[in-house]
Parts: C-alpha cells; sequence; structure tokens
C-alpha cells in the first residue's frame, strides 16, 4: 500500500511538472500585448505554483501541512482555469491551443479535490 502510495504521488509529481513546462512553452508563444503578458504573468504563477505546492506537501511533517499544502495546490489549479478561459473567451490566442491546458488543469483540480476530501476523510461514497 505504502509503495503504491509514492508511486501516486511521484507520477502527481511528475504530471505537474510536465504541466509547468507546457505552460511555459504556451506562454512564450503569446501575443505581446499588455494585456495578453499581465494575464501570462498571473497564469505564470497560478500554474507553476500547482506543482511548487505538491512538492512542499511531499515534505511536510504532518497530515495537516500536506493537506494544506494540497489546498494551496487546488487554489492554484482554480485560479489558472480563471486566467486560461479568460485568454480563451478575450480571443487572445487559438482555442486549439488552449484547450489542453484548460482540461489538464481541470483534471488536475479534480485530481486534488478528491485526494484532499481523501485525507480528511470525507469520502464522496
Amino acid at each position: 500500500m505504502e509503495n503504491e502510495n509514492l508511486k501516486y504521488k511521484m507520477k502527481l509529481k511528475d504530471r505537474t511538472y510536465q504541466y509547468s513546462i507546457k505552460m511555459i512553452e504556451f506562454l512564450d508563444n503569446l501575443p505581446k500585448d499588455s494585456s495578453a503578458q499581465i494575464i501570462s504573468k498571473q497564469l505564470l504563477r497560478s500554474a507553476t505554483s500547482i506543482g511548487a505546492n505538491i512538492v512542499e506537501a511531499q515534505a511536510s511533517s504532518s497530515k495537516k501541512d500536506f493537506t494544506k499544502y494540497f489546498n494551496y495546490s487546488l487554489k492554484s489549479a482554480n485560479e489558472s482555469i480563471y486566467w486560461l478561459n479568460l485568454l480563451k473567451d478575450a480571443k487572445k490566442i487559438n482555442n486549439n491551443q488552449i484547450e489542453y491546458l484548460l482540461n489538464e488543469t481541470k483534471e488536475l483540480a479534480k485530481i486534488l479535490g478528491s485526494s484532499i476530501l481523501t485525507l480528511k476523510g470525507k469520502n464522496k461514497f
């Protein structure tokens, strides 16, 4: 069981790291107008914070701290969804380019939300 838990944690950490790389590549290709660049900076902070807080969670010394950092990750994912939708709806980027990141962000948020519920002992079933 512990080995499976470790695999899950490593997979999530690697997934969020790759997500951050893809986000950086995406943001580097945004238009250079001021509104896109301001949103880009906000999105870079929130999107890369997802994985950074997961790393912090894995280094935490208690279940309470672990849960706290997962909550921070979830909040960052939700913020990233907001910024991505704003870029999409403001037509700052081709929708095909943004759909992958939007879907991945939503999936990460679902994983984090489910993990938080499990950590708090509030299973959905």
